[in-house]
C-alpha cells in the first residue's frame, strides 16, 4: 500500500477484503479514444461509467497518477448527501430561485441515484440512508437549528446521538453513510466489466482539448475530461486550493458504549459549531471523526507529509470524546487526512467546451455531487437532452485565487477565523460577527 494511504481505515478495509491495492497497468504509449479522462476518483469514474452505460460502444479511458480512489474518493469520511458547496440563498442571488430550487432537487435525486447504481452493480460499500442529524449544543447552536427544516427537539435529538450537552438538533434524510473506498474501487470495476479501460501509475503533465500528455505517451480524444479535484491545482494552478481535512477512527466499540451513543439507523452526524465536523457509525461499530483545521500550504503544495497533523489529530480526538466522554484514549486505531478542492467563491462547477470537460471545486461534499458531475459530462459530452444540463453550475466558472502571498494569507486567515468564531459565541452568546464577515467575503 502506498505510504500516503497508511492509517486510512476504509483502505485497510479494502485489502483485508482482498483487494491489494496494486496499481494497473500504465499507458503503455501513445493512444487515441473518444473520451480520456484524467483523474480515476469518483468525478472521473462516475463520468466514465455514465458514457459508457449510455454509448457502450465509446473508447474511454480514464488515466490516473496513482490508484483508483487514492485521493479524496477513498479518503473521506463517508458520507453521500444532498449538500453543495454554495448555499440555497447564495445560489438564489446569484442564479434566481428556481435555478437554486432545481440544484436543491437534482442534488437530494443523486443521493438516491447512487444508491441505484451501487444496488445495480453489487457494489458491497456499507450503504445505508439514514439521513444526516446536526446537533446544537449552545444556545447560538440552538437557534441556527431552529432555523432550518426538520428540527428536532432535544429528547428527540438525543436519542438519535446519545451525545452530551443537546439542547436540539435539525434533521434531513438526504444523506447516506458509506464505506467510499469501496465504493470507489467497486465503481472502477463497474468501469471496466462496461469496456472501460483504467490506466495507473500515468501522470498527466499537460491537459486540454483533445490532448493528454502524460509520462508514457500522449492521448488524443474527441473529448478530455479532467477530473482531479484537489490535485487541480497542479494543472491548472489557482483553479481551486487544496485544503486538508483530517480523520480519526476508533477500534469496534462494544454494544454497551452504541447503547448510549446511539446512531443505530445509519444515520450521519455533524454539529452547529463553525468549524465543520462530521462523523458515523460504521457498519463493524467503530466512530469515524473528522473536521478542518489542518493548514492551507504555500503554493497549493499537496505532499503525503501534509496528510497528517498530530496537533488536529489530538484536536478531533478531544472533540469526539467531548461529545462521547465514554470513549478513552486507547480506543482510537486509525487517524489519517488528505486534501480537497475549494473553490474562490464556494461554487462548485462543471462544464463542457469544445474537446475538454471539467468538474470540480466540491469543498469537501463530493461523493454525491460528483455523481452529478459525471452523469452531466456525459450528457454533455454525447450531446443528449438532460435536465441536468440545464442546472445552474454548468458553465460556472470561479473567479480564479489570489497569487501568493495573498492566497496563504486569506485561506488560513479563513481556517482561523472559524476556530475564533466559535470561541466567539461561547463566549458572548450571541452569534458570530467574525463568520457572518467571511460569509460575506467569500459570497455566502
Amino acid at each position: 500500500m502506498s505510504g500516503a494511504l497508511a492509517g486510512v481505515l476504509w483502505m485497510d478495509q479494502v485489502v483485508a477484503d482482498g483487494d491489494d491495492l496494486a496499481p494497473r497497468p500504465p499507458l503503455d504509449g501513445d493512444a487515441e479514444v473518444d473520451v480520456a479522462i484524467v483523474g480515476a476518483g469518483f468525478t472521473g469514474l462516475w463520468t466514465a461509467y455514465h458514457l459508457l452505460r449510455d454509448d457502450p460502444g465509446l473508447r474511454v479511458l480514464v488515466v490516473e497518477r496513482q490508484v483508483a480512489g487514492f485521493g479524496a474518493s477513498g479518503r473521506n469520511g463517508g458520507w453521500c448527501s444532498a449538500l453543495f458547496p454554495a448555499s440555497e440563498a447564495a445560489l438564489t442571488r446569484r442564479h434566481g430561485a428556481a435555478a437554486a430550487q432545481a440544484m436543491g432537487a437534482a442534488m437530494r435525486d443523486t443521493v438516491d441515484e447512487v444508491g441505484k447504481a451501487v444496488a445495480a452493480e453489487g457494489i458491497a460499500c456499507d450503504w445505508v440512508k439514514g439521513g444526516t442529524i446536526a446537533l446544537a449544543r449552545t444556545p447560538v447552536q440552538l437557534r441556527r437549528a431552529r432555523a432550518e427544516a426538520g428540527f428536532v427537539p432535544a429528547a428527540e435529538a438525543a436519542a438519535l446521538v446519545g451525545a452530551t450537552r443537546v439542547l436540539g438538533a435539525s434533521y434531513t434524510p438526504d444523506c447516506a453513510r458509506i464505506q467510499p473506498a469501496r465504493l470507489v474501487r467497486g465503481l472502477a470495476r463497474a468501469v471496466e466489466r462496461r469496456g472501460g479501460r483504467i490506466v495507473e501509475a500515468t501522470t498527466a503533465t499537460a491537459v486540454g482539448p483533445r490532448r493528454v500528455v502524460t509520462d508514457r505517451g500522449v492521448v488524443t480524444a474527441g473529448t478530455v475530461v479532467r477530473a482531479t479535484e484537489a490535485w487541480s491545482a497542479q494543472l491548472a494552478p489557482r483553479s481551486v486550493v487544496p485544503v486538508y481535512s483530517l480523520i480519526v477512527a476508533t477500534r469496534p466499540m462494544p454494544a454497551e458504549f452504541w447503547d448510549a451513543a446511539g446512531l443505530a439507523g445509519g444515520q450521519t452526524f455533524t454539529d452547529h459549531r463553525h468549524l465543520i465536523v462530521y462523523g458515523q457509525r460504521t457498519a463493524d461499530d467503530r466512530l469515524v471523526f473528522g473536521g478542518r483545521g489542518a493548514p492551507y500550504h504555500w503554493r497549493s503544495r499537496i505532499a503525503p507529509a501534509f496528510d497528517r497533523d498530530e496537533r488536529v489529530f489530538g484536536g478531533l480526538r478531544a472533540a469526539a470524546r467531548d461529545l462521547f466522554p465514554a470513549l478513552r484514549p486507547s480506543d482510537f486505531s486509525h487517524a489519517w487526512g488528505g486534501p480537497l478542492g475549494i473553490a474562490r467563491d464556494w461554487h462548485a462547477g462543471v462544464g463542457h467546451t469544445d474537446g475538454f470537460a471539467w468538474a470540480g471545486g466540491y469543498v469537501g461534499d463530493g461523493v454525491g455531487t460528483s455523481h452529478l458531475a459525471g452523469r452531466t459530462i456525459a450528457a454533455l459530452v454525447l450531446g443528449r437532452d438532460d435536465p441536468v444540463t440545464r442546472l445552474p453550475w454548468v458553465g460556472h466558472r470561479s473567479r480564479r485565487w489570489e497569487p501568493e502571498p495573498l492566497r496563504w494569507l486569506f485561506v488560513n486567515a479563513g481556517l482561523r477565523l472559524m476556530t475564533a468564531a466559535d470561541t466567539e459565541e461561547r463566549l458572548t452568546g450571541r452569534p458570530s460577527v467574525l463568520a457572518a464577515t467571511l460569509s460575506r467575503a467569500l459570497g455566502g
